[in-house]
């Protein structure tokens, strides 16, 4: 990636600068407002901390949830600001808005080696506009909170494919450098598309076609085997002219998916049996079926044990897995044992040798909730949109704009 660095940066010194970070602190709450899973707080902290140390004054900026434009208690960043502060060590202060008036009282107010967070940059309507002016005048008072000797760490892997004021438009007015986080994930995700070490093996879950389409186009000419489940898998199964029950299905992808199961026979696998409820719900009724027995008025909700038993055949032989998308609801119990064996499959591929990488999103919170050792796999990606938009070959506005 021919981009400066953080490392780079703080070869030019940080002691005494404002230093702008994007991060991606976008964590899972329950309804009481607890975080569920910390994994991008965590992984914030390797470039938090270093700019600390160097002794820059550092402004975060980050999101959480989809607001609207506008101040949602809801999705404050306080219990971000809390966790945050226990993982760094030292005290985080909280902005109470996002480029108004307490941001900028506190930002003047910052010395060496303290961490102000501000509040939701979606809370602010320009960080998602469409108008480049708008996000132009955002990403200016962003600016302004460092000061003009300032500089802009992108680290928020999880949004560098968006288009925002807080990830593109500042890297346009300040000295700009691509986080620990960033660069590792950019030379991860390089691996799965040069040079890669076969047999190469897909897993793709999670519960719609048309979200991955994109990324089988763009994988199963390069790769030796792609594992389909989770809700998508029964969009292919009517594909081939089964009936799926009430399990989840896009009706208007079926056609799609049979000309990619014409193409990529010899590459795509399909589940060959599944675990089917009575309902959506941790305690229905279940049973495992073949495929071509799926029960009117019931619906697939995991991969059943043969399917999970042949996965797991073809993934401990890899030398390259990239994962992305779970296999079955594996936030009930009764239906989370698809997504246990591939991922236990995968970490007996890393411990024989093997690259493999979780592309974020659900397939990472599986990893964490299954407690499954985070340290059996090459990588747990931090942006699952991200990473599948870099396989497909597009490119990402927030690299893009690192670039000299």
């Amino acid at each position: 990636m021919a981009v400066k660095t953080l490392d780079d940066l703080l070869s030019e010194g940080v002691e005494g600068r404002g230093v702008l970070v994007r991060s991606d602190l976008n964590v899972p709450l329950d309804d009481g407002g607890k975080i569920t899973d910390p994994g991008r707080i965590i992984a914030s902290v390797p470039t938090l901390k270093a700019l600390v140390e160097a002794g820059a004054k550092v402004v975060v900026t980050a999101h959480l949830g989809r607001p609207k434009g506008a101040p949602d208690a809801k999705l404050s960043l306080a219990p971000v600001a809390a966790r945050l502060a226990e993982e760094l060590g030292r005290n985080v202060q909280l902005a109470g808005d996002v480029v108004g008036g307490d941001a900028l009282a506190r930002s003047e107010g910052l010395t060496d080696g303290d961490v102000l967070l501000l509040e939701n940059i979606r809370f602010d309507p320009r960080e998602t506009s469409k108008d480049d002016a708008e996000r132009g005048k955002l990403a200016a008072a962003l600016v302004e909170l460092v000061g003009e000797d300032g500089a802009f760490v992108s680290d928020g892997f999880g949004v560098v494919h968006r288009k925002q004021a807080s990830v593109y438009d500042v890297a346009k007015l300040l000295p700009h450098y691509a986080g620990k986080l960033v660069a590792a994930e950019v030379d991860v995700l390089a691996k799965l598309t040069q040079d890669t070490e076969r047999p190469y093996a897909v897993v793709l879950g999670g519960s719609k076609v048309s979200d991955k389409l994109a990324v089988i186009e763009a994988l199963a000419p390069k790769v030796d085997t792609l594992v389909i489940g989770g809700g998508m898998c029964f969009t292919f199964l009517a594909a081939q002219g089964l009936s799926v029950g009430s399990s989840l299905l896009q009706e208007e992808m079926v056609e799609t998916c049979k000309g990619l199961l014409e193409r990529y026979a010899d590459v795509i696998h399909l589940p060959r049996d599944i675990v089917v409820a009575s309902k959506f719900a941790a305690d229905a009724d279940s049973k495992v079926v073949p495929v071509n027995e799926i029960p009117d008025g019931w619906m697939g909700l995991d991969i059943g044990p043969e399917s999970t038993d042949r996965f797991a055949a073809l993934l401990t032989e890899a030398k390259t897995v990239f994962w992305n998308g779970p296999m079955g609801v594996f936030e009930f119990d009764n239906f989370a044992a698809g997504t246990r064996g591939v991922a236990e499959a995968i970490v007996t591929a890393t411990g024989k040798g093997a690259f493999t990488v979780v592309g974020g999103g659900d397939s990472a919170a599986a990893v964490r909730a299954l407690g499954l050792p985070e340290d059996g796999l090459s990588h747990i990606s931090t942006g699952g949109g991200a990473s599948l938009e870099y396989l497909e070959g597009k490119e990402l506005p927030g690299i893009a704009v690192l670039e000299d």
